[in-house]
């Protein structure tokens, strides 16, 4: 009995130590925002990507 209430309150002391710690919120952070910066830079070019190909690539086509 005494190995099952060593095992587990190791467990909890562990388990405390684990939601204690936050070194790795600060990299999850991170790739948050720059995912949300990669989302934001997809997202404009594909909603004007493709009146730039109209509108700049055609008077380029013309001139030549």
């Amino acid at each position: 009995m005494t190995d099952v209430a060593t095992s587990c309150s190791g467990a909890v002391r562990l388990a405390k130590r684990f939601l204690a710690d936050e070194r790795g919120a600060t990299a999850i952070e991170y790739a948050l925002i720059a995912s949300a910066i990669g989302v934001a830079i997809a997202s404009t070019v594909w909603a004007f990507g493709s009146q730039l190909r109209d509108n700049t690539y055609a008077k380029v086509y013309n001139v030549m």
